[in-house]
């Protein structure tokens, strides 16, 4: 087995918005667990700010399709050279878990008309937010 993909209906509506986020924080805890468990097997994995990843969003593949979320782990991001929010935030937070920090992926979001885009983050110990994707890249367009 290579790829496991949920097919998961979330985000339908703002009916089920608490449902639906409810789930997101389960499913970057799981990526987040998928990571630190790569890391423990792979203790020579670069960091995630010095191997030279950088953020890129994911893109629907036609202007109609609806934008597929592929969630990557360490491994496919380096693979591919790029990650977007939540590919990023899971790795920090996994090597921040393994440095002894009790950090965990979180989540922000924001309406563009009548859509909700939520943006993947992480909190640190002390309360204080970190973006990966800002500093590897998002924006810097």
């Amino acid at each position: 087995m290579r790829d496991v993909r949920f097919l998961l209906w979330l985000f339908e509506s703002r009916d089920n918005q608490r449902e639906s986020e409810a789930v997101l924080r389960l499913l970057l805890e799981a990526l987040t667990a998928a990571n630190v468990v790569y890391l423990q097997f792979h203790p020579k994995t670069p960091k995630i700010y010095q191997s030279g990843v950088r953020y890129d969003e994911e893109r629907a593949e036609c202007r109609t399709c609806p934008i597929p979320e592929d969630w990557k782990s360490i491994p496919y991001v380096i693979h591919d050279g790029e990650g977007d929010c939540e590919d990023l935030a899971c790795w920090r937070a996994a090597e921040l878990l393994l440095a002894g920090e009790q950090a965990q992926p979180t989540f922000t979001h924001r309406l563009i008309g009548n859509k909700l885009l939520y943006h993947i983050l992480v909190r640190r110990a002390d309360g204080t937010i970190e973006d990966p994707s800002a500093r590897l890249g998002m924006n810097s367009r």
